[in-house]
């Protein structure tokens, strides 16, 4: 069987999707050594991604979120032979010989317009029709799943739910040794609130700000809030919420970080907080659950399919509820090793390996016209 890969992504936006075709990748490349596989790259990428010698590394002019590049891929991919061609990105191209398999991780863009750009609106509306198209599509919770059946009309066999996990360099270490590290590389000498993401809307952060300024003020809390990702769009929100709750000298913007400094992080931290309006998985809860860190999340969408009942869960709205949240963990021992332990085995049951093993009997069921179940 030869399987393409959209890999283009990876070169653009190492964040969500790029790190889902790095992961999967690597983990199909150590599953499966029969069959061929063509990782579509752009041209801008000089790397290869993976080494093993039945992963073929191909450049594709095409670029990401391209107003043309349905059409322009269409003409790139079409002299390949492929039997399956998956599009972790869910835009494939117009026209294909191959069966399509693409991913979907959300439909926020369905559900909360307004938090988007008027070109990612125009971009993502393309769902639809891509959804259509496809031979199958994965999706990365039930949540998301539910979401696809209801908001696109796709019938339910023809969604298969495979979950992502933590990056595999995510795990707990001595706390002393990452608080060190933490200290060493950020200045960061106190324990710590710490947020992971992308900063977007949806992200919902001027809440967590609201929360923190209430923990300040009514609790008395000194542990500094430490933002981890970089800017996205429509971040005024959150640019006002700083200057109302006077938080300018007392929030960290650290701006993208590498995934290894990332791992220390998860651990120097003695809270982890998400308070999004909506996550299709939701990795970062994941990854501080991994390395033995409380979470915090929303109660909505995916999250409580992920976390279960190793972690908090507030109403996204809910500012006191937050407050409160926070507090109990900042505070109580018994409640964090509680957590903690539940967090890590919780995201034990979260693998690459499985991600990988389900994904690949969906190619080879797709190739074979078999129905999947």
């Amino acid at each position: 069987m030869r399987i393409g890969i959209d890999a283009r992504l990876v070169h653009y936006h190492r964040a969500g999707i790029g790190q889902y075709i790095l992961r999967l990748t690597d983990a199909l490349a150590n599953l499966d050594r029969e069959n061929e596989y063509y990782l579509f790259q752009s041209r801008k990428d000089r790397t290869r991604l993976v080494q093993t010698p039945n992963f073929h590394r191909r450049v594709l002019w095409t670029p990401s979120h391209h107003r043309f590049e349905r059409w322009a891929m269409s003409a790139e991919i079409l002299p390949h032979p492929l039997d399956v061609l998956h599009s972790p990105d869910f835009i494939p191209p117009q026209k294909t010989r191959a069966h399509n398999v693409i991913t979907v991780h959300d439909l926020a863009f369905l559900l909360y317009p307004r938090f988007l750009t008027s070109d990612a609106a125009r971009y993502y509306g393309q769902v639809d029709p891509a959804s259509r198209r496809a031979a199958h599509i994965i999706a990365v919770s039930q949540s998301t799943k539910r979401d696809i059946t209801r908001l696109l009309g796709v019938p339910e066999h023809k969604v298969t739910v495979i979950y992502e996990a933590a990056n595999p360099s995510a795990h707990r270490m001595d706390k002393t040794v990452a608080q060190e590290y933490v200290r060493e590389k950020y200045g960061i000498d106190r324990d710590f609130i710490l947020f992971v993401s992308t900063i977007e809307p949806r992200k919902n952060l001027p809440t967590l700000l609201a929360a923190y300024s209430k923990l300040r003020d009514q609790y008395k809390c000194d542990a500094p809030l430490i933002i981890a990702g970089s800017k996205g769009w429509l971040t005024e929100d959150v640019d006002q919420a700083v200057l109302k709750y006077k938080l300018t000298n007392l929030v960290c913007f650290l701006g993208s970080v590498p995934s290894q400094e990332l791992d220390y992080l998860y651990n120097a931290a003695r809270v982890f907080a998400l308070p999004s309006f909506y996550e299709g998985f939701g990795l970062p809860p994941l990854e501080a659950m991994a390395s033995g860190t409380p979470v915090v999340v929303s109660n909505v969408s995916s999250l409580p399919e992920v976390v279960g009942d190793a972690g908090l869960l507030v109403d996204p709205n809910d500012v006191e509820g937050w407050t409160v949240a926070l507090h109990r963990v900042l505070t109580d021992p018994v409640l964090r090793n509680e957590l903690s332990a539940k967090g890590l085995k919780r995201a034990a049951k979260f693998s690459w390996e499985r991600a990988a093993r389900e994904t690949l009997d969906v190619y080879k069921k797709v190739a074979s016209k078999k129905p999947i179940s």
